[in-house]
């Protein structure tokens, strides 16, 4: 089961754009940032689909905004691994945060352990929309928050004098016009911001490999240099090719012939 996957796995090189679309396919949700997901219940949801009935999908909250409410979904998806025995470690603290990259590696896993149990093929009778208007739990109804907040400067609006109404009127044009352009500056700074968070996104991965070569080469490096082989030829080949100090130095060719003596004296025909 792929519960124990690696992190040179294939699984985590699953690009965002396939991820997002991957979860919308199948919760037909409409989600465009990882982040969107690090409430938990998209994770959730996911494991209700593979495993029909397993997870309380009314203890799920679909609309968790705060990390306390985020936690309870992780939670119940806890609940759910040691239920199945799956053998994962879920970093809530640093999901919750909403991290692109840190939500991103989750998701890819989650993404890989789904597949390796239905073999990638969506569940055709299950119904997300659903199971997520009935089992799921709403804090309060899509709306209503922004609806009380209208209806709340409408009644301070509408308390004033007479003379009061009238400039609020005239005011009620000007800020129209001015919603308009923030609305548009909003718009522009929301896809800067989306840039921003893929270019953040694609640093963080290309770090996360670099660091991944280089605890292996230093790994070789700390091997070569352990007395019982640091004088053997293929060790001395092999820090010749790592502390060669720019591409123009023939080091692999120093190295090759090293070895090559090396077999020479082992093999001294030349016949």
């Amino acid at each position: 089961m792929a519960s124990n996957i690696g992190m040179m796995d294939s699984a985590y090189f699953v690009g965002r754009n396939e991820i997002l679309q991957w979860i919308n396919a199948r919760l037909q949700l409409n989600l465009s940032r990882i982040e969107e997901g690090a409430s938990g219940a998209v994770q959730c949801q996911m494991m209700d689909m593979t495993y029909p009935g397993v997870v309380p999908m009314h203890k799920v909250n679909f609309d968790a905004k705060s990390e306390y409410d985020m936690i309870q979904n992780y939670k119940v998806l806890q609940e759910v691994f040691n239920k199945l025995k799956i053998d994962k470690h879920i970093e809530v603290n640093r999901l919750v945060k909403g991290r692109p990259l840190d939500n991103l590696e989750f998701l890819q896993w989650l993404k890989r352990y789904c597949d390796s149990v239905n073999g990638g093929i969506m569940n055709e009778n299950y119904d997300p929309v659903e199971r997520r208007s009935k089992g799921g739990k709403e804090r309060y109804p899509k709306g209503s928050y922004k609806n009380s907040k209208s209806l709340q400067a409408n009644n301070l609006h509408n308390s004033g004098s007479g003379c009061g109404i009238g400039l609020g009127t005239k005011q009620g044009k000007t800020g129209a016009t001015s919603g308009r352009d923030s609305s548009s500056e909003q718009g522009g700074i929301g896809i800067r911001i989306s840039w921003i968070t893929d270019l953040q996104l694609s640093v963080d991965v290309l770090e996360k490999e670099r660091d991944f070569y280089f605890a292996k080469l230093r790994d070789i490096e700390i091997l070569c240099q352990t007395p019982e082989l640091e004088h053997i030829p293929m060790a001395v080949a092999i820090k010749k090719i790592l502390y060669a100090a720019n591409e123009k130095e023939s080091a692999l060719e120093e190295a090759q012939e090293i070895i090559g003596e090396s077999i020479d004296e082992v093999d001294p025909s030349t016949d």
